[in-house]
């Protein structure tokens, strides 16, 4: 058996990690076809990303924290609070 990975990335609606989750999608190495996304699925697969690092995930990188422009605090940008994680499977 070999060891295989699946990376799962967390939106949250703020850059504390036990915040809401609003966006998130995942990838699975360990599958062995295709698979539906959990990002079809209707509620995200942790409330917080605090939940997913309790269910074993290990986080990767999160996003830096950005400082708007004066002027510019009120502009629709992409999701900034980006949270990455992995876990190992065999």
């Amino acid at each position: 058996m070999r060891t295989r990975q699946q990376v799962l990335f967390l939106y949250l609606a703020t850059s504390a990690m036990d915040t809401a989750v609003i966006a998130w999608s995942s990838y699975d190495g360990a599958s062995e076809g295709p698979t539906p996304p959990v990002e079809s699925e209707p509620t995200p697969p942790y409330a917080t990303g605090v939940d997913a690092l309790r269910d074993g995930w290990r986080l990767i990188q999160a996003s830096p924290l950005r400082r708007a422009l004066p002027g510019h605090e009120r502009d629709v940008d992409f999701l900034l609070h980006e949270f990455i994680f992995e876990r190992l499977v065999d």
